[in-house]
This record gives structure tokens, sequence and C-alpha cells, in this order.
């Protein structure tokens, strides 16, 4: 049995050494699944997977109250940095990563985020748009 909650969040970013648009600053309403998934027999007692209620709540916490309204960046560019620091200069909001913020690696950087938290977790999906999305699984 698996069951899937969507949060979702706004946010900017740049894909650096992109060749396409993309390397422009731009924005997104992003959409992220989360997925858990559990034996089709629950746990006794209980006849849900999880309640979507605290699922929620925790992607909420871990997810959207950081990411929303912010400018996603990524570390290892020196464009992306200095962007930041303007960001961060005029008290706007910011998130730094390790990594280019393709929906690819938000779907593997939420899931790892979300695994200690959410047992049985089994995906997340990230949409960039209505019809873009990446899925990671283990």
């Amino acid at each position: 049995m698996t069951v899937t909650k969507t949060v979702r969040f706004d946010a900017a970013h740049i894909l650096t050494n992109h060749q396409g648009l993309c390397k422009n600053l731009h924005g997104h309403t992003y959409r992220v699944d989360i997925s858990v998934t559990m034996d089709a027999r629950p746990v006794e007692g209980s006849d849900m997977v999880i309640d979507f209620k605290d699922l929620k709540s925790i992607a909420t916490a871990t997810i959207c109250d950081r990411f929303d309204h912010a400018f996603i960046y990524s570390t290892a560019s020196d464009g992306e940095r200095d962007i930041a620091s303007v960001v961060e200069k005029h008290g706007m909001r910011t998130v730094a990563l390790p990594f280019r913020s393709t929906a690819e690696n938000l779907a593997k950087h939420f899931f790892d985020l979300l695994a200690p938290q959410v047992p049985g977790l089994s995906s997340v999906k990230v949409w960039e748009t209505a019809d873009s999305s990446a899925e990671y699984r283990p």
C-alpha cells in the first residue's frame, strides 16, 4: 500500500552552465509528492500507512518552511553565490546547496531530509512545472 501527500512552495533559482533559458534567474511553483509505502497488512491497531496530517506537518517543516519564497543556489557557482549575497544583503531568503538546483537533485535532497523522519518513505517527486517532474526512489 502506498500513500502520497503533496506540498507546494514558490522559489527562484538559476541553472549555471545550462545552455537553455534556465541559465537565467527564474522561478517555479514547485510541487513535491511524498510517497510512503507499507506492507499490505498495516501495523496492528492501525489502518493507515501514515496520517496525512502528520506527513504534511513534517513536509512543511522540513521543506516548505525553508524553501518557500527563497532563492535556491549552488555554493559551487561563483555567479550564484554573488547573486545570493545581494539577496541576503537586502534581507531576503536564500537556501544554499552544494549542488545545482535541478529537479533531480532536489528530489534526492528532499528524500534524504525526510527519510529519517518518515518511516516507509518510498519516493519523492519534484514538479517544476505542471508537466515536468523528477522522481527519486532509492
